[in-house]
């Protein structure tokens, strides 16, 4: 099964699940392995660890206080946002809480506390470490208050470290959880360290406090300083500039307003008296007599003139009008009427001079009037434009005022404050010593262990996985290698019996050391057989123009088992009645020649060297015919790669091919020596063997990629010595080696 997903590129990226099940298959014991060591270890550590206790104190940051206590308390309360509830889980964490709670609890001479109560290994761990701690060999009795400081910062740092404080949930409650050997031990710090929180909020409070009413005292001095200061500049500066004031008001306002209300009084005397004179004169030019003048009817002079008038008047009409108008005595009384008139008259003149006075008088009083207003309008004007400047000081002096008064009242505040012991923190949950250890959970101690020792081999496993480089399947040498896959050759027990007893009186028969080389004769019908009629397959196929079929086995690297190939292909071949001709061309390594001619005298380099005839020098196997020649190197041949390309070897590959239908050549390795790319040209085809779960694919790519014509011959590819237990564990779905179970009943590993 494989899930595929394509990219913008076009490129196919392919998730193998087979190919990670088959590497969970392979690795497993090692993951295995590691799963047990670690549930040991799990065990160990579980069995040897020294069980804790964690006991809990609440603490509830308090936001419902009375009103007394809100009033009182406006310096140094706690904020109720999330950043600030925070703080408070790190204060409760600080060293200041933890040095206090250590003074407190006289944590530092406490043995009980400063015991180290750890596992066995902790214990080595500390005791080796105090071995080489070599400063402690030197110490002094001077060193007494480092030594108790030393203490006191150990004590500190146990605290800061078994001390664990949450917020829990939503709410403003704070759980101070605190773990020790001892659950009485880990009570009483709990409960210090919460109580330790509340008096460090109070003396935070009271110092705020203090500093506040100091500071406020100091800024008290000041204002009441400048306060007198600004308000004795406003009296200097009224009493430079005559700015004296009556009530609310400027005097010379006030003086103003006066002369104003005087001057309209005076103007309006001035009016009547002109009217006065006005009216008193025009009856005067008129001459009539019984014109009413106001002030004439207050004048008794006038008054009896007129009434004697009247009386004359009406004397004058009787006697004018029963003794005629001429009667003497209407004459007398007519001109005792005319003198009457007159003196009126005259009165009334004197009348008119005392308005004429009056006129005089109120236009002087109104002339006066008007003089002093104007004179009092231009002090006025000069004084407004002083009290602009006296305006401006008057607000400095009443703005220090006002804050002179703020200030005074805050320091009452906060004097009043710092003997009022109240925090908005309270302990809502005292710790208890606990029951039952908290630590170490065994069963998850042990859970967590196998799981990082699943995790460790899965690691290794994966290591393993990515190291392993090698051929392990036929699709892997299709795919690296772009070449055929002819088959597998099985790993098999190179035993030391030896096979053909009944030839070894004769010097030219093949004598075989060990039943591998004859593998394919004893079992024709082996997954290794099949192997190698699939190689001769694709060299008829691929060489079928040639009469005889030179074939070269080649490896990369020496130990591949291409000699024991070499010598069961060419025995499938004989076995099969076809000619067949082996030679042994691995001139520094001669591997087939040890494997079935370790007695030959005589082979190849007397062949190449002497110009020996070849049949001379051959070994033979009567059971199938083949004829093998032999390399009988008694000596090391510094240009092996030489005689291989020489024109001796293409004279006896020629003289060969005229008798034989197949000419198999065990060649050199191509990784440490040029012999075989020397003999490239020579030959027809090549069968290149890699050995499975050894060879490095990176190499075998490689050596092809340098050797062009030897990868235009080839053939394909043989893995030999395959686990087939373990090839199992690198099968993939639809591929030839999964069905392997299905088709392996057509094999037959026995005769």
């Amino acid at each position: 099964m494989s899930h595929e997903n394509v990219d913008d590129n076009g490129r196919v990226d392919v998730i193998q699940i087979d190919a990670l099940l088959g590497a969970a298959r392979r690795q497993w014991i090692v993951v295995a392995v590691c799963v047990a060591f670690a549930a040991l270890l799990g065990l160990v550590v579980a069995t040897t660890s020294v069980p804790l206790y964690t006991a809990t104190a609440k603490v509830l940051m308090d936001r419902n206080t009375n009103q007394v206590v809100q009033q009182l308390s406006a310096i140094g309360s706690v904020l109720d946002d999330e950043s600030s509830v925070l703080s408070q889980v790190e204060l409760l964490q600080s060293e200041t809480i933890g040095l206090a709670v250590v003074d407190k609890l006289d944590l530092s001479n406490d043995a009980q506390f400063m015991a180290d109560q750890s596992s066995l290994l902790g214990s080595v761990v500390r005791f080796v470490r105090s071995v080489v701690n070599v400063s402690q060999w030197f110490s002094s009795a001077a060193e007494d208050s480092v030594a108790i400081e030393a203490k006191r910062r150990s004590a500190l740092g146990k605290v800061l470290k078994n001390i664990r404080v949450t917020r829990v949930g939503r709410t403003y409650v704070l759980e101070i959880n605190y773990t020790s050997p001892s659950p009485e031990l880990a009570a009483k710090v709990a409960n210090g360290i919460a109580s330790e929180y509340l008096v460090d909020k109070l003396n935070s409070k009271y110092d705020a406090t203090r500093r506040a009413s100091v500071w406020l005292q100091d800024r008290i001095d000041e204002l009441r300083q400048k306060a007198m200061e600004t308000d004795l500049a406003v009296q200097k500066f009224r009493s430079a500039n005559g700015l004296v004031t009556a009530g609310n008001s400027l005097v010379s306002d006030q003086q103003l307003s006066e002369l104003n209300s005087a001057l309209i009084v005076a103007q309006s005397d001035s009016a009547k008296a002109a009217a006065k004179l006005d009216g008193i004169q025009k009856v005067i030019s008129a001459g009539q007599s019984d014109a009413i003048v106001t002030d004439a009817l207050d004048s008794s002079i006038v008054n009896e003139m007129r009434k004697k008038y009247l009386a004359a008047s009406k004397l004058e009409s009787e006697i004018s009008s029963r003794l005629g108008a001429q009667h003497i005595q209407a004459i007398r009384l007519r001109k005792e009427m005319e003198e009457y008139r007159r003196l009126m008259f005259e009165e009334l003149g004197r009348i008119a001079e005392s308005y004429k006075s009056d006129l005089a008088i109120a236009k002087a009083r109104e002339t006066s009037l008007q003089n002093s207003v104007s004179l009092a309008t231009g002090v006025s004007a000069v004084a407004n434009e002083t009290q602009v400047q006296l305006r401006e000081l008057e607000r400095e002096a009443e703005t220090y005022k006002n804050l002179y008064q703020t200030f005074l009242q805050r320091y009452q505040e906060a004097v009043q404050q710092q003997s009022f012991p109240v925090t908005d923190a309270r302990v809502i949950s005292s710790a208890n010593p606990p029951s039952s250890p908290s630590q170490p959970r065994k069963m998850l101690l042990l859970a967590a262990f196998c799981i990082m020792g699943a995790g460790i081999g899965a690691g290794i496993g994966a290591f393993r996985e990515f190291r392993d480089r090698f051929f392990r399947t036929g699709e892997q040498v299709r795919d690296i290698l772009g070449l055929e896959f002819l088959g597998i050759a099985p790993l098999m027990n190179d035993g030391l019996r030896v096979v053909d007893n009944a030839t070894e009186s004769n010097p030219r028969s093949i004598r075989k050391a060990t039943e591998v080389t004859n593998y394919v004769i004893d079992h024709p019908l082996s997954s290794f057989a099949e192997t190698l009629r699939s190689a001769k397959i694709a060299a008829d196929l691929g060489i079928s123009e040639k009469e005889c079929k030179v074939i070269g086995i080649v490896s990369t690297l020496p130990g591949e088992g291409k000699s024991t190939v070499s010598v069961n292909f060419a025995e499938l071949l004989a076995s099969q009645g076809s000619r067949v001709i082996l030679i042994d061309a691995d001139l520094r390594n001669p591997g087939a020649t040890r494997a079935i001619g370790r007695h030959a005298q005589e082979g190849l380099l007397e062949t190449l060297l002497d110009g020996k005839s070849p049949k001379d020098c051959f070994l033979y196997n009567a059971r199938t015919g083949m004829a093998f020649l032999p390399a009988v190197v008694k000596h090391r041949v510094p240009h092996s790669s030489e005689l291989l390309s020489s024109v001796a070897m293409r004279k006896l590959l020629s003289t060969l091919s005229s008798s034989a239908d197949y000419i198999i050549i065990d060649l050199p390795p191509l990784g440490p020596v040029v012999d075989a790319r020397a003999m490239a040209s020579r030959i027809d085809g090549f069968v290149y063997v890699a050995e499975w779960g050894k060879t490095a694919r990176r190499v075998v790519r490689q050596t092809l990629e340098t050797e062009p014509l030897i990868r235009q011959k080839c053939l394909g590819v043989i893995l030999n010595k395959v686990d087939q237990e373990k090839m199992n564990l690198y099968r993939s779905y639809g591929s030839t080696e999964y069905y392997y179970s299905r088709y392996s009943e057509y094999y037959q590993e026995k005769t």
